[in-house]
């Protein structure tokens, strides 16, 4: 039932074929890369098709659902840019992975027919259930906590990986990526706040274990990743943000190339645009895209 409502509900968001929500096939280089539409706009139109009839969800719940979430990626869309212009950066440096965690299957999909295709997941065998049921043009990221006896189960499905905080976890990644034939991208994930509530390493221990973290194969170490504390302030997270690029910095250099760790992992729905200005090339939003929608 569940895969026939994701095909239904796929069909019917292609088809809502009115000025608007009409959409063009990306090219074949373009949906090999992971195309993403450009910032704040949508791929042209080309079809006006009436939607079908659906009898798992009403058709102008379909198209209520693509409308606003086509208006919250354009209003998150803008906000990247300007906090990049702030920073002086690029738009286009920075990746939003679209957390799914709490997302009803329609909004996965709806996202997806924006031309959305990075989609991050807090739960490994929701990841690893969630990629068989939706296209495979979509990369998956795992953001949340991974336990070892879970590597297996979401390594064929995953695209990288946020969350390695232990070198044990490493260790196993590599030896599954190795039995696998490929090598993994992950990132570090660190306590910088110092929370004892996060998980992840701290800074003195990674200062302290990246050699070792440095020798292991396998694994593509990409960067780091953070988790600035719970606030209602934004700008108090710039400090979390600031002491992870700062770490980052200095594990880059220390490594003499070998390791330019390239990925910033930082920043939510209330606090990515700091995040921005702060060297993220990767934020994690979910509540912000959602915005104006509730589970049937």
């Amino acid at each position: 039932m569940r895969r026939r409502f994701l095909q239904e509900s796929r069909t019917h968001l292609e088809l809502l074929g009115s000025e608007d929500y009409g959409e063009r096939e990306a090219k074949p280089a373009q949906r090999k890369r992971g195309f993403e539409a450009p910032y704040g706009t949508l791929r042209e139109p080309i079809c006006h098709l009436e939607p079908r009839l659906s009898t798992s969800v009403p058709n102008a719940n379909l198209k209520m659902i693509l409308s606003k979430i086509d208006a919250n990626l354009k209003k998150i869309r803008v906000r990247i840019a300007a906090a990049a212009g702030r920073a002086d950066r690029n738009p286009e440096s920075v990746t939003l992975v679209a957390v799914t965690k709490y997302a009803e299957p329609a909004w996965v999909q709806a996202l997806f027919d924006l031309g959305h295709r990075d989609f991050g997941e807090n739960r490994p065998q929701q990841l690893a259930r969630r990629a068989g049921e939706f296209p495979s043009e979509i990369h998956w990221h795992l953001i949340g906590h991974l336990q070892r006896n879970k590597v297996g189960l979401v390594l064929p499905a995953t695209t990288r990986i946020h969350s390695v905080d232990s070198l044990r976890l490493l260790k196993r990644i590599g030896e599954s990526s190795l039995k696998a034939g490929a090598t993994r991208s992950v990132l570090l994930e660190v306590n910088v706040s110092g929370e004892a509530a996060k998980d992840g390493l701290s800074p003195s221990e990674l200062r302290e274990l990246w050699p070792q973290f440095c020798e292991q194969s396998g694994v593509q170490i990409d960067g780091l990743m953070t988790m600035a504390p719970h606030t209602d302030d934004p700008e108090s997270t710039r400090a979390t943000f600031r002491g992870l690029r700062a770490l980052r910095d200095q594990l880059a250099e220390s490594s003499q190339g070998e390791q330019p760790l390239p990925e910033l992992s930082m920043g939510m729905s209330g606090d990515f645009e700091v995040a921005i200005e702060e060297g993220a090339t990767l934020i994690r939003v979910g509540s912000s895209l959602y915005e104006g929608l509730s589970p049937p």
